[in-house]
């Protein structure tokens, strides 16, 4: 018996362990032990983290396994009282211990992966017409397999790849939710396949969703905060592991650990979480060092969700579409929901999605008809956490609360993965107060970010437009906006830090602010000076003339930077207030300067290098911080 209960397969970090001095709240290094899921859960209050093979892994290994294990042993917490106590006690009381063991003693038997009667998140018995295995590598996302092969592949599937069985069980949790979809085995005894194939797959259910996942100081923070509260089980509604109870027509009556499969929609959360989207059977064999490694699988064709359930899902920000635009499409597309999940975008980082994620103020309520509202919804989780905090002020507004986002882009087929994203960014709690002043600091950032971007590629396109050339094509990777959006990434989650270190004092939340858009203009500043000494050609100060139908505008180099000066006091127009009113203090203050009686300041003659007519020209330095938030005088 290999269970998952008591094999260590979990690599975890103590709470005792040494920080990193970033102030981001992770731990120096990676811990030195491994844990079964009993230790994990019993003492999660010690314990910061485990790792994973690659980020995907870890929300699979929550919704898989851990939090359908603690909410169908407990019960989902009643209300917003009841979490922010459970949530300020810190760890599971002895009654939940209690509990817990009694769970584990009862349903043990169901989490041995390699059992030949029930192992888990398998099929016993499960195997295709011809008696066919493939490598271990079809259930490794990182790895080459089949048609997924890149140019400079070092493995074909000839090339056995022998798994552990604590790798095994992470990388068969991942299946279940992130594997590729379109063409898949067909196993034998499934009325479904069609030549020993069955095709039209979806890719696994998280796949289909931009997952965020907030992540606390502990595990047991961590459980906390990704379990809905004010939820009541529903009929039907059980983990993988205990779907068979009160099945009486296994044939007709498709169910986890079964051949059959079917297109539904999910009970309730613990049948979401623990979705069986593929039937699979791990094929152990001894090592030379005697332990069993996985060397075949078989993974066929497994249950596909009919929508993704809104009242269900958690992990995913949500988009709701216009009711005109809906209807336009409509009759094009009825598969297409109005309210659908939202992606990340692979290469944008996640802080520009933060409109979105704190979007709390239109959190769903799917008891009330939204047809008149569109736009985005945070996920519900955030939004429980915004509520709890308004009530029963836990946890506390400094408190260190990560979110780590994960995605997988697939093909047009989708029979493979393109590219994997992954971003973690710490999140001030006081952001999530519909009111607070460091919510509107923070989206006004990103937004000036955003247009920072836009005013950089402006000037690019115009001298562009100044020299002959036509402006890049819209999405084009060489625009000078993505340059600057990597260079101001830092500076965000430097802020992002910063104000969750403050708290809710407003005022020290604007100071921040005001920080940030000094550093923000130098470097837009950095660019665009860049962007205008490449562009010092003889002809560019002269300019060219464009005509597009009646209108005719001359682009040369002086107007496209006293456009992008423009721009830039109007992003960051309190900096340019800023600046203003420091030129005018200035000003007053020469003006009420009494001039001074000295021979030598007032009499030419007596100070010989003196000129009285001499003006400092516009090239003159009035000093390093002027120009430091001027930028390039030219």
């Amino acid at each position: 018996m290999w269970s998952l209960l008591d094999e260590p397969w979990l690599p975890v970090s103590l709470v005792d362990q040494v920080r990193s001095t970033d102030g981001d709240g992770r731990d120096g290094g990676p811990g030195g032990r491994a844990v079964g899921v009993r230790e994990l859960l019993l003492d999660a209050h010690r314990f910061r983290d485990f790792e994973v093979d690659i980020p995907t892994q870890k929300p699979a290994i929550f919704r898989q396994l851990l939090l359908p294990l603690v909410v169908d042993a407990l019960g989902f917490v009643r209300d917003g009282a009841e979490w922010a106590e459970r949530f300020a006690r810190g760890a599971f009381s002895g009654a939940e211990r209690e509990r817990l063991e009694g769970y584990f003693d009862a349903y043990g038997d169901r989490f041995d992966l390699f059992s030949a009667s029930a192992p888990f998140a398998q099929v016993a018995g499960l195997r295709t017409n011809k008696g066919e295995t493939k490598t271990s590598a079809l259930l490794v996302a990182t790895v080459a397999t089949g048609n997924n092969v890149p140019l400079f592949s070092s493995r074909t599937d000839a090339d056995p790849l022998p798994l552990t069985p604590a790798e095994a069980a992470r990388w068969l949790l991942h299946a279940h939710c992130w594997d590729t979809g379109a063409i898949k085995t067909g196993a034998a005894d499934d009325p479904q396949a069609k030549g020993g194939k069955v095709l039209g797959n979806p890719v696994g259910p998280l796949g289909r969703l931009g997952v965020v996942l907030p992540r606390g100081r502990t595990v047991y923070e961590t459980l906390l905060l990704n379990i809905p509260y004010g939820r009541v089980k529903l009929k039907g509604d059980r983990p993988q592991w205990r779907q068979h109870e009160g099945s009486t027509e296994v044939a007709a009556d498709p169910v986890a650990g079964t051949v059959r499969w079917s297109t539904r929609e999910a009970a309730g959360p613990l049948e979401l979480w623990t979705w069986q989207a593929r039937r699979i059977r791990l094929f152990p064999e001894p090592g030379a060092d005697g332990d069993p490694y996985v060397t075949r699988v078989v993974l066929a064709a497994g249950d596909r969700l009919l929508r993704v359930p809104r009242d269900h899902e958690t992990h995913t920000a949500w988009f709701e579409e216009s009711e005109t635009s809906y209807a336009k499409r409509r009759g094009k597309d009825a598969e297409v929901e109005r309210v659908r999940p939202l992606r990340h975008q692979v290469g944008r980082a996640a802080w520009r999605g933060l409109n979105a994620l704190l979007a709390v103020d239109r959190s769903f309520d799917p008891t009330r008809a939204k047809t008149h509202q569109h736009g985005y919804y945070t996920s519900d989780l955030l939004a429980q956490l915004s509520a709890v905090r308004q009530l029963h002020q836990t946890p506390a507004a400094n408190y260190p609360l990560q979110l780590e986002l994960t995605a997988i882009a697939y093909n047009a087929k989708p029979g493979a993965i393109d590219d994997l994203f992954f971003d973690e960014i710490p999140l001030p709690l006081a952001a999530l107060d519909r009111d607070g002043t460091p919510r509107g600091a923070l989206l006004g950032a990103v937004e000036q970010a955003e247009q920072l971007s836009k005013a950089v590629n402006l000037l690019a396109a115009d001298l562009r437009r100044a020299a002959g050339s036509d402006a890049l094509p819209r999405g084009a990777w060489q625009y000078p906006g993505e340059t600057l959006l990597h260079a101001l990434d830092p500076l965000v989650r430097r802020l992002l830090v910063e104000l969750r270190r403050i708290g809710s004092d407003a005022e020290q939340a604007l100071a921040l602010l005001a920080a940030w858009e000094e550093r923000a203009a130098r470097e837009a500043w950095k660019v665009a000076e860049q962007l205008l000494s490449n562009a010092a050609a003889p002809g560019l100060f002269l300019g060219r003339a464009v005509t597009a139908g009646e209108t005719s505008r001359v682009y040369r180099l002086s107007t496209a930077e006293s456009g992008f000066r423009r721009a830039l006091a109007d992003i960051l127009w309190q900096r340019a207030e800023r600046i203003a009113e420091q030129r005018r203090a200035s000003r007053e203050a020469e003006e009420s300067d009494p001039p001074s009686d000295s021979p030598s300041d007032s009499d030419p003659e007596s100070n010989p290098g003196s000129n009285p007519d001499s003006n400092p020209g516009p090239d003159s330095n009035p000093g390093p911080e002027t120009n430091l938030t001027e930028g390039p005088a030219r």
